[in-house]
């Protein structure tokens, strides 16, 4: 029996586990969870190890499910799967790891997020529709409760805007996937039978179903203009919820926009083509003109993940071999690079300075107390920024190229976006790790009050008010402030 479905069997059955076990202790609740992010990668490496690239999916599981619908448990995989899984695999492991400091209902937190890694694994996997659609909203469901929960800014508002995009997209994408459905004579959902059924589709036809599939996908995507909720779910969602949310769950929406959208209505993406170019350039350069601005250091990273996706889908977008190629190293690129950058972000800043306020982090010399971290963002952000020799540089070269065949003026519009990443990642690297160290800067600004109150200290004690996250750092403030 093939390997990759045990991705699918072990997450969901480690959820289970995962769920009894935090009702004896959170520390066993983390244990279990680790172990089973750790098996489902395990079993995707092994499974990529012995994958021999072919150019039709290869089937793992194919058996009948609902045959009087004529839908099948069919999982199967290419090579823009198995890279994808590969990366869900990564993305849940470290993602549990920053997560190791959850204590408030841990067995629920941890069975709400391998549910969440489970349904991503199936998604991937679907060679059936209507089973991509099964698994595309188990994925959605456990974000809610994860943000709402236990997450931080705005959770409960961040929580529901995510979900009620998500649960739009999905009615798009349901009400696109029925049409195909009955206009094929009801034969089946599988993709390689809507495919062949497609074919023989009116142009009108195809295009109005690739609208709702690929407009219910963008939305996922993060595409312009459908991007709001990023930003904001990014913020309020706990650090490991955040790294999945950018590491694997808005690849959902490209990879469903690739899969169904772009290969079953070819017809639909030529009569959109210039529309949805448009859009993902738009995504490119005001998304990262926003992060540009921004104070929040998780906001600087949700809008730079959208500016990000927006090469995605541009890749898409011009569908060429080459810049498909490139928009799936993308999503592995920037699913690595993303996760990274909340992990820094949530995890080792936000817990010892407790502010994510660019203004206030750049009066910590955060470089001399914070090393580990300030080399692992520069790292990050230098990928991010598409530098030579990093995971970014290649994949956005090859969405430029490919762009490039298409038209070279969507390719320099493209470039725009580059330099304007390079600006923003610039700014925060700057301002958050290598600001100044001025006294003054510190006692009047509101991270400075928030913490005072929090601390319930003496006006007179305010100037020490870092102090006490300071305690906890390898080294004594006190000493930069001069």
């Amino acid at each position: 029996m093939p390997l990759l479905p045990w991705t699918i069997y072990l997450t969901f059955a480690g959820a289970l586990l995962a769920y009894l076990a935090g009702r004896q202790s959170p520390g066993a609740a983390r244990c279990v969870a680790l172990l089973t992010a750790l098996a489902g990668w395990g079993v995707a490496l092994a499974a990529a190890a012995g994958f021999t690239p072919a150019a039709a999916l290869a089937d793992l599981v194919n058996c009948p499910w609902i045959p009087q619908l004529g839908i099948r448990y069919h999982l199967a995989a290419d090579g823009i799967s198995m890279t994808l899984v590969v990366l869900t695999g990564l993305a849940a492991t470290a993602g549990i790891l920053f997560s190791w400091n959850i204590d408030e209902r841990a067995g629920e937190f941890f069975a709400l997020y391998l549910a969440l890694i489970g349904g991503v694994y199936g998604v991937f996997l679907s060679a059936d529709v209507f089973l991509f659609f099964v698994f595309y909203e188990i994925a959605i469901v456990p974000k809610y409760f994860l943000i709402a929960k236990w997450g931080s800014t705005n959770r409960e508002y961040g929580a529901m805007k995510l979900v009620l995009y998500s649960f739009a997209g999905s009615a798009l994408v349901l009400a696109g996937v029925l049409w195909a459905y009955a206009a094929s004579g009801g034969a089946g959902f599988g993709l390689a039978q809507l495919a062949v059924a497609a074919a023989n589709f009116t142009p009108v036809q195809q295009t109005g179903m690739f609208a709702l599939v690929f407009t219910g996908f963008a939305v996922l995507a993060g595409m312009f203009p459908f991007h709001t909720w990023a930003p904001t779910g990014h913020v309020a969602a706990p650090t490991g919820a955040s790294m999945l949310l950018a590491g694997v769950v808005m690849k959902l929406g490209a990879y469903g926009c690739l899969r169904v959208g772009i290969g079953l209505f070819p017809a639909g993406l030529e009569f959109f083509q210039p529309v949805l170019i448009a859009l993902a350039l738009i995504g490119i350069v005001y998304a990262g003109l926003v992060a540009l601005v921004q104070e929040d250091l998780k906001f600087v990273i949700g809008y730079s993940s959208v500016s990000h996706m927006g090469f995605v889908m541009l890749g898409l977008a011009v569908a060429s071999p080459r810049a498909v190629s490139g928009a799936v190293l993308q999503m592995f690129s920037h699913g690595v690079i993303a996760g990274l950058l909340f992990a820094v972000v949530g995890r080792m800043i936000y817990e010892r300075t407790h502010t994510r306020q660019i203004s206030a982090l750049r009066a910590l010399p955060l470089f001399r107390l914070l090393p580990f971290a300030a080399v692992a963002f520069v790292l990050a952000g230098l990928a991010s920024m598409g530098m030579p020799g990093f995971s970014g540089f290649p994949a956005e070269l090859t969405i430029l190229v490919g762009a490039w065949q298409f038209s070279p003026l969507v390719t320099l519009a493209a470039v725009v976006g580059v330099l304007v990443a390079a600006a923003f990642t610039l700014r925060a690297v700057q301002l958050s790790f290598f600001g100044t160290t001025s006294e003054k800067a510190m006692p009047d600004h509101p991270a400075a009050h928030h913490v005072a109150r929090k601390s319930r200290r003496a006006p007179a004690a305010r100037r020490d008010h870092f102090r006490r996250p300071a305690s906890r750092l390898p080294v004594s403030l006190d000493k930069y402030r001069a």
